[in-house]
């Protein structure tokens, strides 16, 4: 077991996927070039040394672009994994990754198959409406795309090794305040954690409990399943008891799991960092009024950032993002009813 961070568990699933397998490549802005940081967050820093520039390349700034050569080379047998540096900046190759990445594999009755993997940093970490998204929700709607969100060390490696392995577009949230790399991020949360530094993947779809409790289930992942956490550790001490799931992946996502929660608690909350309305926990909510409403004794609530691009300044920024005081707040009003 290695003690690392989001950011070099990350690097370990890159470095062994690319000693394995001689068709995973890594391209992008920045992605690793002589005295810059490897990529925006660190992730790739010293790939190039190992590896040279035919496996790490250094792309223009031009998102386009690297929609299309991912496509397009992972159409040839070629694994790509690209680093936007920004999720917001994957609005560029809407086109290539929504028309094209998603659909091949149908439209071509499953004899080509779209291998690409793009690594997503997200969140709000005062840097403004264009570089402060958590856009996880546009593209769970997107019939061929896979959608997972790493929130541990652990989680980070088994889950980017079992991206690349897969056949599909698989897109991977990965929440600034998170890394635990050299970049140090206002506010960012320490997440250094066992790894193994052997070889081991995890399953999509396969939620994790992250605290167990009997009177709430929270549902919660990326930045917002520490603060869900947070939350529950304090409202344990008034008696109110909070279960805390991290879904892992959003697409493909564990009904199941929730569900036998739900059971024991008979209360759903649902916690994210994109927005309300159309978000992720508004399908999650959906579900459970059509599916399972007999298991519940009080109606679900959903809280997330408000429906406004996310502002610049601190204090703004904090009124619109879920905080641990909101999530309590929204908790107590849940456990009365």
């Amino acid at each position: 077991m290695a003690i690392v961070s989001i950011a070099d568990a990350l690097k370990m699933a890159l470095q062994e996927e690319m000693r394995r397998d001689e068709t995973v490549y890594c391209l992008g802005e920045d992605v690793d070039i002589p005295g810059g940081m490897g990529g925006a967050f660190t992730v790739s820093k010293g790939l190039l040394d190992e590896f040279g520039p035919e496996r790490v390349i250094n792309t223009p700034i031009a998102e386009i672009l690297l929609g299309g050569a991912c496509v397009g080379s992972a159409m040839t047998g070629m694994r790509p994994v690209a680093d936007l540096q920004y999720c917001d900046f994957i609005f560029c190759m809407m086109d290539q990754l929504v028309n094209q990445a998603a659909k091949m594999c149908y439209m071509s009755g499953g004899k080509v198959h779209i291998p690409m993997v793009l690594r997503l940093p997200c969140g709000a970490t005062q840097r403004g409406a264009q570089h402060a998204q958590c856009p996880t929700s546009y593209f769970i709607h997107v019939p061929g795309l896979k959608v997972i969100c790493p929130s541990t060390p652990y989680d980070a490696k088994g889950l980017l090794k079992t991206a690349i392995r897969d056949d599909n577009p698989v897109l991977v949230f990965e929440h600034k305040l998170l890394y635990g790399s050299s970049r140090k991020e206002k506010d960012a949360i320490q997440t250094s954690g066992e790894v193994p530094e052997d070889d081991y993947t995890i399953e999509f779809g396969k939620a994790v409990v992250r605290k167990e409790g009997k009177d709430i289930t929270l549902v919660a992942n990326l930045l917002m399943s520490y603060r869900a956490q947070e939350a529950a550790a304090k409202l344990e001490e008034e008696g109110i008891s909070v279960e805390v799931i991290d879904p892992r992946t959003l697409a493909p996502f564990d009904y199941e799991t929730v569900e036998n929660s739900v059971k024991k608690t008979g209360k759903l909350m649902i916690v994210h960092e994109d927005n309300l309305t159309g978000g992720w926990g508004q399908q999650v909510a959906a579900h459970f009024a059509e599916n399972r409403i007999y298991d519940l004794d009080a109606p679900i609530k959903v809280v997330a950032s408000l429906d406004t691009p996310v502002p610049f300044t601190a204090p703004l920024e904090n009124f619109v993002v879920p905080s641990v005081e909101r999530i309590m707040n929204e908790a107590r009003e849940l456990a009365k009813m």
